[in-house]
């Protein structure tokens, strides 16, 4: 099975690509989403950065403090080289775990989706990487609006990814989602197409 990469920055719009290319029968896994999955209540994971950071990063109903963590680890950056430490291996496992295993499935590749697919070795399981590219102003305003954070909150997130011109340099492919959808849709449909004859 062939691992195909598709990464951009915050709020360049990865879950819409992703979706275009589900709507194709694409097998697609989300980064973010097994972030979430691994430090769930009762995960050893969230046993340990409760035991790191302390009680107070968890909510009244013991799930994570998303807002908490992310405030303090873009405050702290070796709080966020602690956690990254932990959480990048587990979520590694289980991406592989899941992109592996998708069922009656009949097609020749899968789409890993990740925010951090170049800045972690989760590079190293994909053949090619995908760029889902918006100037970075776009990415500011979605994001703003997206998650009510300050701009300068977004602006420090956007300084800690790599930067827009590293993450084109590396594409082998990159789609423009500052357009309509339907554009986004064709640009979708003839990169699938030429996947399929690639790889199939």
């Amino acid at each position: 099975m062939v691992i195909l990469g598709l990464t951009g920055g915050i709020g360049s719009g990865k879950s819409t690509v992703a979706r275009q290319f589900g709507n194709l029968g694409v097998h697609w896994v989300d980064a973010d989403d097994v972030a979430r999955e691994v430090v769930e209540p009762g995960t050893p994971a969230l046993a340990a950065i409760a035991d790191h950071f302390g009680e107070d990063i968890l909510t009244d109903d013991g799930a994570l403090d998303r807002a908490r963590l992310r405030h303090i680890v873009f405050e702290q950056p070796e709080q966020r080289i602690w956690l990254e430490n932990l959480l990048h291996p587990i979520i590694r496992e289980e991406l592989i775990h899941q992109l592996n295993n998708p069922q009656n499935y009949s097609l020749p590749y899968v789409l890993l989706v990740s925010p951090l697919l170049l800045e972690t070795d989760q590079h190293q399981l994909v053949k090619q990487v995908l760029v889902v590219d918006v100037p970075v102003e776009v990415q500011i305003e979605r994001t703003m609006g997206r998650d009510t954070n300050s701009r300068q909150q977004v602006e420090r997130i956007i300084a800690a990814q790599m930067s827009r011109e590293q993450r084109l340099a590396r594409a082998d492919a990159v789609i423009d989602n500052n357009q309509p959808l339907n554009s986004i849709a064709a640009e979708v449909r003839a990169l699938h197409e030429s996947f399929m004859v690639d790889f199939g």
